[in-house]
């Protein structure tokens, strides 16, 4: 019974493939294999042992990697065996690459403690420049001091430049020659423009780098720009008059305070040499070339920084001494002479054990910390027989390395017993690893058939099934098999011409977009790349944010970018999201360090890496805008921080926040007292005048009620129908008549 493993696309590209040969075989697929014994040689492995074939008959080559020299890495830097510490781990390897198999190995990573530093102080001494001058007098002192509290061997250097001496850049007139600063009246004595002057090799004298900064006086030159890349790249290549050793980190301090001039700006001064990129001190220790080549440019610049294990630092404008400690926190790998046919692919193992694929560096170290790296390598094709190779992995700025060589393994061990002439070929063709290269005129398994010998045609065996075109229609059959035919566009191939290499998807009209291989319609993608057209890179250092998380933990990398799934994440690593939950809690840090220089990222190097957003301090805070998101927080002082948090129309996030945390002051004893009592007071006060208003209230009430009874009282004597006043009244005129009748009438 016959088994067949499909691969995830259904087909088995080592059967549909065209191999005529064992090499042929192996390049169609790392899986593919070739059995010496059987009719149907290339197919893999396991269906070729299911279907009878003895191991020992199966070339399947494989990717291995092989340690040359492993010394264990070093703890310390300094000492009696300062010349032979080790800070990677292996330091050679070599590689066995069988194309499209993947190997891998680890590279580990320590900043030793105590290691030796070399520092060279590098001035612009342009007019510009001199209250700067003043302020480094005793800076080689102060470097020294610092330097000591991270490494006992320490070495100190001083350089200055100013401009290429000709027109444009500097002042050239007869008069200027001696003093350019003639006339200048702020400023009237300064010394000779010069490019650049190595004025104290490394040593460890501190005192002779303040005795040679005492000395200087500044030049002046014509335009703003600077010939600080001129004196940059002579302080790197220029290692034995400068005194770089091997065997320390090397610091190169760069102190200007305006832009320097690039390549092709000396063609202003009619300067058309390009940089050779070598050292040109003369015996004054002045670059000689000043005046006979261009600029170099930032490629160049970089590429010899490198090579010489320089860390540049610039200190510009605002001054920061960045010292050993900062440039330390960092280790990122580096790879030299690499082979345009290897794929690399890194994962980092940084400080914290977490594993980010697709990244080769790991950021905020203490010395000592130990970090990993696993590199995975393999190879896309094979050179010719024989071929060499060779590249070189170091951490930036280390003198370390590991040295890698490669050999590929495109070759079937069988091929070392080819037979010319075979009698198992017919006596017309070489027979090799089981099967027959039949010379021109001869076809068939064998070479039993001569070309144009119809006699023995069966047609039904170049067809892939019944009823479909003969070799599929792009070939003919000859001797019982297909011959495919050839294509302008690529490749046929296949035991019935039913496979190429130019019918694959493609992206942007690239096939396999230029990342894959086309295996009979398929695109076969290179490491590091997925997709039907091979167009998605499965490379996540894109995605990374500035906190070592994937698209800051709110989405996902696919294809190489972040893909946001916290509702309100935006940005390239969804770093922006003013709604998320954790918004607020994220911008206090920098509002902390950039404000108050507290916090976890009070540090410089952490709070200039992590926060970059634009802060406005304000005395208060408008949050009525709806698109802005009050934040705040309570202080070490029991104090309340607040701030807004938005996102500006350019992209760039915004803090507005409070100058000062609003703070309740402590009340007084005294205060307090007072206001206790005042409020005993008060409240005796107003209870004794509610209850004078409550009685005042019922004593009219009572009156009141009093006065409409006696009222009523009164009225009722005087309107009383049984009641009689004892005394009549009368009027007087009638009391006189009556008196007058009685006596008229007798009466005496």
């Amino acid at each position: 019974m016959l088994f067949v493993l499909f691969l995830e696309s259904g087909l088995n590209v080592c059967m549909s493939g065209s191999a005529t040969s064992c090499e042929e075989c192996l390049l169609i697929s790392p899986n593919c294999a070739w059995a010496r014994t059987l009719t149907s040689r290339c197919d893999l492995s396991q269906n070729l042992l299911k279907r009878g074939c003895e191991a020992r008959f199966i070339e399947n080559p494989r990717s291995v990697s092989s340690i040359l020299k492993n010394k264990p890495l070093s703890s310390k830097g300094s000492g009696s065996t300062q010349y032979d510490v080790i800070q990677i781990q292996p330091q050679k390897i070599s590689l066995s690459l069988r194309p499209g198999d993947q190997t891998s190995f680890e590279v580990q990573v320590r900043p030793v403690e105590d290691y030796p530093v070399d520092l060279y102080y590098l001035m612009d001494l342009s007019l510009s420049m001199k209250d700067d001058l003043d302020t480094i007098r005793n800076l080689g002192t102060k470097l020294a001091e610092e330097m000591k509290k991270l490494t006992s061997n320490f070495r100190l250097g001083f350089g200055t430049f100013v401009d290429k001496n000709m027109s444009p850049f500097s002042y050239t007139a007869p008069k200027y020659q001696e003093n350019p600063c003639n006339g200048y009246k702020p400023f009237p004595n300064c010394v000779p423009s010069f490019g650049f002057r190595n004025l104290l090799s490394l040593t460890d004298k501190v005192d002779r780098f303040n005795e040679e900064v005492q000395k200087q006086m500044v030049s002046r030159n014509r335009d703003a720009p600077e010939g600080g890349f001129d004196a940059i790249l002579q302080a790197a290549v220029c290692k034995e008059r400068i005194g770089w050793r091997k065997e320390a980190y090397h610091l190169l301090v760069f102190a200007t305070d305006d832009v320097p001039h690039l390549a092709l700006d000396g063609k202003l001064a009619g300067l058309v040499q390009p940089h050779d990129g070598q050292c040109h001190l003369n015996e004054k220790n002045e670059y000689s070339a000043s005046t006979k080549m261009d600029y170099p440019s930032l490629a160049l610049l970089g590429e010899k920084l490198a090579e010489n294990n320089i860390f540049l630092i610039f200190a510009v404008t605002k001054r920061h001494y960045v010292l050993y400690k900062n440039i330390r926190s960092k280790v990122e790998l580096s790879v030299w002479d690499h082979p345009e046919d290897l794929n690399l692919a890194f994962t980092a193992t940084c400080q914290d054990g977490q594993s980010l694929s697709g990244l080769r560096k790991c950021a905020d170290l203490k010395i000592g910390d130990t970090v990993s790296f696993d590199i995975s390598v393999d190879a896309r094709s094979c050179p010719p027989s024989g071929t060499q190779k060779s590249f070189t992995i170091k951490p930036v700025g280390f003198k370390d390395r590991l040295e890698v060589s490669v050999d590929y393994r495109c070759d079937c061990g069988c091929t070392r017993y080819t037979q010319t002439n075979s009698s198992r070929c017919s006596s017309s063709g070489t027979y090799a690893c089981g099967t027959c290269h039949c010379e021109s005129g001869y076809r068939g398994a064998h070479c039993e058939c001569e070309e144009g010998d119809a006699g023995s045609l069966n047609l039904s065996a170049c067809r892939e099934a019944e009823g479909k075109q003969v070799c599929s229609g792009r070939g003919e059959c000859s001797c019982n098999q297909c011959w495919c035919y050839e294509s302008e566009f690529g490749k046929i191939y296949g035991t019935f011409c039913e496979c190429d290499d130019f019918s694959c998807a493609r992206h942007k009209g690239i096939l396999c977009s230029g990342h894959g291989d086309c295996h009979c319609g398929e695109c076969k993608c290179h490491a590091g790349y997925i997709g039907d057209n091979c167009n998605c890179s499965t490379e996540t250092a894109p995605c990374v944010s500035e906190d070592g998380r994937i698209c800051s933990g709110r989405g996902s990398c696919v294809c190489g970018r972040c893909q946001c799934t916290e509702p309100g994440a935006f940005g390239d690593t969804c770093e922006k999201c003013p709604t998320c939950p954790d918004a607020c809690a994220t911008k206090r840090e920098c509002i902390e360090c950039r404000l108050f220089n507290t916090g976890k990222f009070a540090d410089n190097h952490t709070c200039q890496r992590m926060c970059k957003d634009e802060i406005i301090t304000t005395e208060t805070l408008n949050t009525d805008d709806p698109s802005t998101v009050l934040c705040l927080y309570k202080t070490e002082n029991d104090c309340v921080m607040k701030f807004t948090y938005s996102e500006h129309a350019s992209g760039q996030s915004v803090l507005t926040a409070l100058r000062e945390p609003e703070c309740a002051s402590a009340p007084d004893a005294l205060t307090v007292l007072l206001a206790v009592v005042g409020s005993i007071l008060l409240v005796g006060i107003v209870l004794l005048a509610i209850w004078k208003l409550v009685i005042t209230i019922h004593d009219r009430r009572e009156f009141a009620r009093f006065q409409s009874a006696r009222s009523r009282a009164r009225y009722e004597m005087a309107s009383n129908p049984l009641y009689k006043q004892p005394i009549s009244t009368h009027p007087v005129e009638t009391v006189f008549q009556m008196y007058s009748k009685s006596y008229n009438g007798g009466v005496h």
